[in-house]
């Protein structure tokens, strides 16, 4: 499982630069500056669980619990929730579609995620014996 992790962290963290780039670079052609700071905290808080992801990866590797696959779980979840949710309102601001509002409800459920992910996280160091 902490292979599992280890990859997803990768491949969210290498994701995370690509939009952070876009959204440094181009995005602000396209929407209106509240709407690119709707991005930027999308990929901020990508960027934040991508190394609590490492951290639970390295950490079930050498103490692997369900606690710490139930963090590592929670942490993905959050990201493509909580992230995934503000990356769909950009681009449905960027074009035009005012179809879909309710997907905003998905980002406070992404964020709920992230805290079970750190509370897990806390459960699963409380049990390592040292």
């Amino acid at each position: 499982m902490h292979k599992s992790f280890l990859v997803w962290a990768a491949v969210l963290g290498a994701l995370a630069v690509v939009l952070g780039a876009f959204g440094a670079h181009k995005l602000k052609e396209l929407v209106p500056a509240e709407t690119v700071s709707t991005f930027q905290t999308g990929v901020t808080y990508q960027f934040y669980h991508v190394f609590a992801l490492l951290v639970t990866g390295i950490l079930f590797a050498h103490v692997p619990g369900n606690q710490l696959q139930w963090a590592g779980r929670c942490f993905i979840t959050g990201i493509i929730l909580f992230s995934g949710s503000l990356y769909l309102l950009t681009m449905l601001k960027m074009t035009g579609n005012v179809g879909l509002r309710g997907v905003g409800i998905i980002t406070p459920i992404g964020g709920v995620f992230f805290i079970a992910g750190w509370i897990c996280l806390l459960l699963g160091v409380l049990k390592i014996k040292v």
